[in-house]
Formats: C-alpha cells, sequence, structure tokens
C-alpha cells in the first residue's frame, strides 16, 4: 500500500449572516475542477439548496442536532472517519459551521483524534465578516473569536459601506489577527484559488503572503483580543521550548486561541513547526533549512488577555544564545 494521501480541509465559520453560504454555494457551482464533500451544521439558518449538489459533483452531509462545536464534535469525527472510506469520490472537504460556534473545537479535532489526524490536513480556516452589520456585534466572543482563528477573512458586503469604513475595518480587524490574509469582497465574489488548496494553515504562508508580518508591533484596540509577533535569530533549546510551552499551555491555554511558531531547534538540519489551539499543541519536523538561508525563530500567538512582556520573556529564554534582537 502506499502512502495516504491527507485530504485538504476547509473550516468555514462567520457570524449569522455575513455570508458563509453564498460563499459555499460559489465554491459548489463555480468550475474549479475539484470534487468537494461539504459537512453543514444547520442551526437556525437558511441550507444550502440541494439542487445545487445534484447538479455537481460535490456530496453534502448534514448535521442538525446540535451546535457543530459542542455536542456534535464526536459526529463530526464519525462523519469524517466514514468519508475517509470514499476518498476515491472527492479531492477537498468544507465544513460550514453555524454561525455561533467558536471554530476552536473544530480546529481541534484535527489534532486530537488520530483518524482526522492522520488522513485530513487542515488547509484554512476562512471567516465571513459581514462588513456591513459587524460593529453591532463586535464585542461578542463568537465574533471576535471567529476572526482571530482565521487564516483568510473575507470583509463581505463591500457595496454597502464607503471606502474609509473598509480601510477601518481592516486596521480593527488586523488588530485582532495580525496573520490572516484579507480580502474586501462583495457577495463573497473571490478567486476560489485564494480559499481552497491555500496551505494557510502554517506560519510560512502567513509570512509569505506578508513578509513584514513579524516586524509589526501588536496593534492598540478596545478589545482584550489581540496578536502578538515574536521573532529571534538564533538556536532555541529543545527542552527549554518544550518546557515553556507546556507550561504557556498549563497557565493560559484557555486563553491562547491560536499559536503558530517555526523554530530552529538544537541546530537540527529541518525547522521545527509547532501549531496550538486552547490546551492542544501539535509539533512535527518542517522544511529543511537552507545553506544560504538565516534562521530565524518566530511564534504569532493570537488570544484574550496575552501578556506581551510575559511571552517574549518566556520566549527568549528558550534560546541556547540571541544574536539578534527583531
Amino acid at each position: 500500500m502506499g502512502l495516504i494521501q491527507k485530504v485538504p480541509v476547509t473550516v468555514l465559520t462567520g457570524y449569522l449572516g455575513a455570508g458563509k453560504t453564498t460563499l459555499l454555494n460559489r465554491i459548489l457551482t463555480e468550475e474549479h475542477g475539484q470534487r468537494i464533500a461539504v459537512i453543514v451544521n444547520e442551526f437556525g439558518e437558511v441550507g444550502i439548496d440541494h439542487q445545487l449538489v445534484i447538479d455537481t459533483d460535490e456530496e453534502i452531509f448534514e448535521m442538525n442536532n446540535g451546535c457543530i462545536c459542542c455536542t456534535v464534535r464526536g459526529d463530526l469525527i464519525r462523519i469524517i472517519s466514514n468519508l475517509m472510506a470514499r476518498t476515491d469520490k472527492f479531492d477537498h472537504l468544507v465544513i460550514e459551521t453555524t454561525g455561533l460556534a467558536d471554530p476552536a473545537p473544530v480546529i481541534q479535532s484535527f489534532f486530537v483524534d488520530e483518524t482526522m489526524a492522520k488522513q485530513t490536513q487542515l488547509d484554512a480556516v476562512v471567516t465571513v465578516v459581514d462588513a456591513q452589520h459587524i460593529d453591532s456585534h463586535w464585542d461578542s466572543d463568537e465574533a471576535q473569536e471567529q476572526i482571530a482563528f482565521a487564516d483568510v477573512v473575507l470583509l463581505n458586503k463591500l457595496d454597502l459601506i464607503t471606502a474609509e469604513q473598509m480601510e477601518a475595518l481592516t486596521t480593527k480587524v488586523r488588530g485582532l489577527n495580525a496573520i490572516a490574509a484579507i480580502h474586501p469582497t462583495q457577495n463573497c465574489d473571490i478567486n476560489l484559488n485564494r480559499v481552497l488548496g491555500i496551505q494557510a494553515f502554517n506560519l510560512q504562508q502567513a509570512l509569505s503572503i506578508d513578509p513584514q508580518l513579524l516586524d509589526e508591533d501588536a496593534h492598540e484596540h478596545d478589545s482584550t483580543v489581540s496578536s502578538i509577533a515574536l521573532s529571534e535569530i538564533g538556536s532555541v533549546d529543545s527542552d527549554k521550548l518544550n518546557r515553556w510551552l507546556y507550561q504557556l499551555v498549563q497557565a493560559k491555554g484557555t486563553d491562547i486561541f491560536r499559536m503558530k511558531g517555526i523554530f530552529d531547534v538544537d541546530n537540527e538540519p529541518r525547522r521545527f513547526v509547532c501549531q496550538g489551539v486552547h490546551m492542544t499543541l501539535d509539533g512535527r519536523p518542517g522544511k529543511p533549512w537552507q545553506a544560504d538561508e538565516v534562521r530565524r525563530s518566530e511564534v504569532v500567538f493570537i488570544g484574550r488577555n496575552l501578556d506581551e512582556m510575559a511571552l517574549r520573556e518566556g520566549f527568549i529564554s528558550c534560546f541556547n544564545q540571541v544574536y539578534a534582537y527583531a
């Protein structure tokens, strides 16, 4: 038997009425050459037009016995496990969560469940934001968490606000999430190559989108949710790194929505990639370092009530020697 080909998975989230169904219908109907299976969590929202599914190669699976982020995560894992026996039928999986869902438990499923970890690859978390109405529910935990967890943010309904309002909203969203690619859209009209198959659930992709990402200071804003980026040149000690991360998630894990890091560990030939969601950590070897490449360890935290000074001190304490201050 050959190696199992991991199926890429897109998690689609966004507050009620933002346009998730519009985007999903685009994914189902546009000519993109992929066969897509869809898992929809119906929870008081308008359902997908099932006629669209009949007219395409995609398959759709509804879960309407509760919120995907709590009572039915077991169902989600079960459905995906069953789907893995039919991977000849589809190339990509899209999971649409209810507009009131915290995406974290869905994301964590890809770390903690053995079948999902082996057979699927979380491609990206895509969040659709209602640019016209986001101010009215900006302070809700769900709306902020959906933005904070995102790899891609669609600021939808741009035709209903002014250019100045869009610029201000973009700055506000960037204050919650220094990683995500941000795209203003009308009726979620976007090239699907920016949404599907983008391998955005890693820090390196974010850096390719915005090479200056880790040079930016954390934004000041009223919300308790923020994004903090740290970067240093030099090698970290594996024992120190493991101890710091373990102690950090034990003490502050509930406030850490996302953590993404790429480290030069013990001068190994390959970089070490670590990702975390709340109390869950996952680490594995990444791409080899190139001979002429500056080895930079970098980590981004997105969460609530983050202490930048404490995070920076903990990060620096992991280094064998700090050669430069970023």
